[in-house]
């Protein structure tokens, strides 16, 4: 299975890799399991003294990894970042679109503010880091996009009116990019997690989280790995002839 290579068969081996709010929970874990499967990766997200100390943790487990501070809503400094991955390692094989926020409420509480806010994180942002990335890949002839999406996107939520409408955005981005880019060797994907076991769902009272998993068939969270392991494959030479589709991990809750 491509999750238990070892060696010389390492499925990132070689590979170049930019996941954006990769410094702690989804982000972080999809950036280690690419580090263990052989990629360089960058880690990016806008506290940069935690992309930083992320960075040292990855480094003194023997990783190749650079780091930097970004706000991925605004464009030049997505460029600047990415001119400075291209003075190290010359190319860039994988994107992960993960940098998201959610300031959630009811739509007649939901200020413009917060509405804004999420939308330009969420989706913006990942449009910012699709454009400047994909004028490497274009020229590369090959790359690689994952966008992280959720099932919030697909099946809405009360109270989160602003998230589920960026990352109902994502999968509507993921296929567009997904078939304009294609004839040029360029994948896109997205990845709808359910709910995952990260400092958000942490949080919540045991009567929510009882509620939560009564409404998940295999009646548990996800974890991080189970988000970072799918994206594993949909980044790896496995899954070279799917694009454009959504892979939801949520434990059935969707489906």
């Amino acid at each position: 299975m491509f999750w238990l290579s070892k060696g010389e068969n390492l499925q990132l081996k070689d590979k170049v890799a930019l996941i954006t709010g990769s410094a702690r929970g989804i982000g972080r874990e999809i950036a280690l399991t690419f580090a263990k499967e052989g990629a360089s990766v960058v880690i990016c997200d806008i506290n940069t003294e935690l992309a930083n100390q992320t960075q040292k943790e990855f480094k003194a487990m023997g990783f190749d990894v650079l780091s930097f501070g970004v706000d991925v809503t605004k464009f030049e400094q997505v460029e600047e970042m990415l001119n400075k991955i291209l003075d190290k390692f010359k190319r860039i094989d994988i994107l992960v679109n993960n940098a998201g926020i959610a300031r959630d409420n009811l739509i007649l509480r939901l200020s413009e503010a917060d509405w804004d806010a999420v939308l330009n994180v969420n989706l913006k942002g990942t449009f910012n880091c699709t454009k400047a990335v994909s004028r490497v890949m274009l020229k590369q002839k090959s790359g690689n996009i994952i966008n992280i999406a959720s099932i919030i996107g697909m099946i809405g939520n009360p109270g989160q009116a602003n998230y589920a409408a960026s990352k109902a955005g994502i999968i509507a981005l993921t296929k567009s990019v997904a078939r304009e880019f294609a004839s040029r060797g360029i994948r896109c994907n997205a990845v709808a997690p359910g709910y995952i076991q990260t400092e958000m769902t942490a949080k919540l009272s045991p009567d929510v989280t009882e509620k939560l998993l009564n409404q998940i068939p295999l009646g548990k969270l996800g974890s991080p790995a189970d988000v970072a392991g799918v994206c594993l494959f949909l980044a790896s030479s496995e899954s070279s002839y799917i694009t454009g589709q959504t892979i939801v991990v949520d434990g059935g809750m969707a489906m």
